[in-house]
């Protein structure tokens, strides 16, 4: 079973940028594909970006869509999401989170549902 820890999160203005990182033990990290999601207060989880567990195929959510990358690297077990440009509506607790993937399988998932594992969160928050 594989655990996921997230960091990079903070306070930041309108404008700056951020990059967060999921690092991953307890598991062959190949094994997965990787998602991020983030949860304002008040409001429900959101998809914002994912990728196969190969790395050659990603997703973003349209509010995010070329502000937002995300990436990873297998060998250091690590996923990453870089926000570039960064809004006030940004602002919540960023989630990422892992599913069983077959080496044949080179699907991204955006569902919450399809998710079987996920880390604490980190919090970023940007100021006007």
């Amino acid at each position: 079973q594989v655990q996921l820890v997230e960091s990079g999160g903070g306070v930041v203005q309108a404008g700056d940028s951020l990059r967060l990182s999921c690092a991953a033990s307890g598991g062959f990290f190949s094994n997965y594909a990787i998602g991020w999601f983030r949860q304002a207060p008040g409001k429900e989880r959101e998809f914002v970006a994912a990728i196969n567990w190969r790395g050659s195929n990603t997703y973003s959510a349209d509010s995010v869509k070329g502000r937002f990358t995300i990436s990873r690297n297998n060998t250091k077990s690590t996923a990453y999401l870089q926000m570039n440009s960064l809004k006030p509506g940004d602002t919540a607790i960023y989630y990422c989170a892992a599913r069983d993937a077959h080496y044949r399988d080179n699907t991204y998932y955006t569902r919450l549902d399809e998710y079987r594992y996920w880390g604490q969160g980190t919090q970023v928050t940007v100021s006007s």
